[in-house]
């Protein structure tokens, strides 16, 4: 099981007060050198904390894959074709969210995501769909053309209860089952912190664990690359 770390965050701090630090780039580095297999960024219509400027920096900067979160809108699958990260993550966007809310709508906007997959592939970057742990829409994944799905640990991530939680677990258990069967690589992640990871860790056959917020809030107290250790540990563990 491999961790991709998202670095969003190290940007609101900067636009926070609109300076030139700190540096994603720099983070990248650091976090790459802690021993993450992947650097993941989320290029927003709106630009609010990761700029067009700062994945061009990060792409030239690290050895490792580069993970391009995204929306389906044309100008940014155009910058995304240019960029040619490794991965592109294609996830829903509103503009007043805080972050973001659930899983692609597969149903509804099919044929859109459908179309920006194939462009995408076209110039040899994998597409990953973040996806709600439903087997209608791994289904509709695999018609897509999608060789990775990234399921929303969101609603595991915030429930109130620990009946819950052990719910949402099961859900997602029984979808990365579903997904490992249809020859998917299964990822996951949203809102998993250094508390419940541990029962997501547990599920062997997903592949990748994609975490953010927590890290770099983690970060503040513990610096970056002890952060990301600390969470490569409990993974691992």
């Amino acid at each position: 099981m491999t961790l991709g770390v998202n670095i969003d965050h190290v940007t609101t701090l900067r636009e926070a007060r609109k300076t030139l630090y700190p540096d994603p780039a720099v983070a990248a580095l650091l976090v790459e050198y802690a021993g993450a297999d992947s650097i993941v960024a989320h290029l927003r219509e709106d630009r609010r904390h990761i700029k067009d400027k700062d994945v061009v920096l990060i792409k030239e900067s690290i050895k490792i894959p580069f993970n391009l979160e995204m929306s389906v809108n044309k100008n940014i699958v155009a910058f995304a074709r240019a960029l040619k990260p490794e991965k592109a993550t294609l996830v829903p966007e509103r503009r007043k969210e805080l972050t973001t809310e659930g899983g692609l709508n597969l149903k509804d906007d099919f044929k859109r995501i459908e179309k920006t997959v194939g462009t995408l592939k076209q110039v040899g970057i994998e597409v990953s769909l973040f996806i709600d742990p439903f087997k209608q829409d791994i289904d509709r994944a695999v018609t897509m053309g999608a060789s990775v799905i990234e399921f929303n640990t969101g609603r595991y991530s915030e429930a109130k209860r620990a009946s819950q939680q052990k719910k949402e677990a099961y859900r997602i258990r029984e979808a990365v089952t579903y997904a490992g069967g249809k020859g998917l690589f299964v990822a996951a992640g949203h809102g998993l912190d250094y508390e419940n990871v541990k029962e997501i860790a547990k599920i062997k056959k997903i592949k990748e664990l994609n975490i953010g917020h927590s890290i770099i809030s983690r970060a503040v107290f513990v610096g970056l690359v002890t952060a990301v250790e600390e969470m490569i540990d409990l993974i691992k563990q």
